[in-house]
């Protein structure tokens, strides 16, 4: 025999808090940076929770190339175990990193777990002659089975893997949509009959599913358009780089080539080609440094010294522009978590930035000081124009700049680099008053209370 039912029924009412308390959880989750497979996992969780929603196991499946495709299978051994998962999730303050890694552990505990006897299953979407669970899936139904060996339309190997009279089969879809996978729901050590307040549940929490998947896939679907975007964003800029220095190269060469006997007009295109060579080196790696920002571990490090280095290296321009730099720093500032390296760099940007918006005979301001026992915050004011906002909401964005001969790199890359820090920059400029840029450390004594 196989029952019907429809999505969400109007007469839904959760009266048990373990319930409620189940739900919220689940809500919870889709808000936390986990991948979608622990999310999914803290459903099925919730589905075979015990005396929570109250089913036995929950098997898995995500849909692939018109393809039904076992992934998952979550459940305890025995009645007792059932409870017990139930009191560990329900222990006062649990959160939901404990419910992932009891998820995990519920998977890996054995090499012959669930879920590797559900894997081998795979069902085509595509053809005519449908068989359980397949059918689920693509005629979007919740079917509740029940006296299943009696049931022609079951795939007999299916039903040899899952072994129960009755289950319920839940697709997880958004309307309109595609099918986005399938969870099998049974009691196969309780015995206890699917009610039909059981089937509500599961169809909340199906739906929940569904929907999370399809919001994941279209955001992982914007973020490869957005990639793509910048790729070719990056492309138009690079060929526009490269353009007239090639061009221009290419030209005089050909002059060399025809006539290889004035000396006088061998050495100015030679001179020319060498300039030339020389900006196409200097773009190259400017995109190099940029494209390479990878922090894999952050040391302590000095910063009054890194930031020292990156005046130095802008000597010639302030002397030549005849800017002042000034520098106070508290006393006993501690040091702060990074790459020297990286950093240093990141601050030749904004300094380089800072003496060029100054007009001659100006000041930079640097100013370091602790902001908490977890924080140092840097700031690198200049005494310019200012930006109005529109150009400020753009300062971070690829290729941004307002130079003529700008990459607009700069503060991107010092972004990335504080980010790769596990800091922040933030930047404060008006109209005629010029510019501050905050960099926000973390203290390499995070966390002491003695300083």
């Amino acid at each position: 025999m196989i029952e019907r039912f429809q999505f969400l029924a109007p007469d839904f009412h959760s009266k048990e808090p373990k319930e409620l308390a189940l739900l919220s959880i689940i809500s919870q989750s889709f808000f936390q940076p986990f991948s979608i497979e622990d999310n999914l996992l803290v459903i099925l969780t919730a589905l075979t929770s015990g005396s929570g929603v109250g089913f036995n196991r929950a098997m898995l499946f995500r849909t692939a190339d018109d393809k039904l495709k076992g992934e998952a299978w979550l459940g305890p051994r025995s009645a007792e175990e059932a409870k017990s998962i139930w009191d560990v999730l329900s222990t006062p303050g649990i959160g939901y990193i404990e419910i992932i890694e009891h998820n995990r552990w519920l998977l890996t505990r054995q090499a012959d777990s669930l879920s590797q006897i559900v894997k081998p299953l795979v069902y085509s979407l595509a053809q005519d002659n449908l068989t359980i669970p397949a059918t689920s899936a693509a005629r979007k139904e919740m079917l509740l089975v029940r006296n299943a060996r009696q049931e022609p339309q079951i795939d007999p190997k299916f039903l040899e893997v899952i072994d129960v009279e009755e289950f319920l089969c839940v697709p997880l879809f958004v309307r309109g949509e595609e099918v986005m996978g399938l969870i099998i729901l049974d009691n196969a050590y309780t015995l206890r009959p699917i009610e039909p307040k059981d089937v509500k549940l599961a169809s909340l929490c199906g739906l929940m599913a569904g929907n999370y998947m399809y919001a994941t896939l279209l955001h992982n679907r914007m973020i490869e358009m957005e990639r793509l975007a910048a790729l070719g964003e990056m492309a138009m800029f690079i060929t526009h780089q490269l353009r007239n220095p090639l061009t221009a190269i290419g030209g005089f060469t050909d002059q060399l080539l025809n006539s290889p006997s004035d000396e006088a007009k061998k050495r100015r295109n030679l001179e020319i080609i060498r300039k030339e060579i020389r900006r196409l080196e200097d773009v190259v790696d400017r995109l190099a440094r940029f494209l390479k920002v990878d922090l894999r571990k952050m040391v302590p490090f000095d910063l009054p010294s890194v930031l020292q280095g990156a005046i130095q290296g802008s000597a010639l321009k302030m002397k030549s522009e005849e800017i002042e730099i000034r520098v106070n720093f508290e006393e006993n500032l501690p040091r702060i978590l990074g790459d020297a390296t990286y950093v240093g760099e990141a601050f030749r940007n904004l300094i380089v930035n800072a003496l060029e918006a100054s007009s001659r005979g100006g000041c930079v301001s640097i100013q370091g000081r602790r902001e908490d026992q977890n924080w140092v915050v840097v700031s690198v004011h200049d005494n310019g124009k200012g930006m109005l906002p529109a150009v400020r909401e753009k300062l971070f964005s690829s290729f941004f700049s307002t130079k003529d001969k700008g990459l607009g790199l700069g503060l991107l890359y010092v972004k990335r680099v504080m980010e790769s820090c596990g800091g922040r920059i933030e930047v404060d400029s008006e109209a005629g008053r010029g510019t501050t840029f905050q960099l926000h450390f973390k203290s390499a004594e995070e966390g002491r209370t003695d300083a």
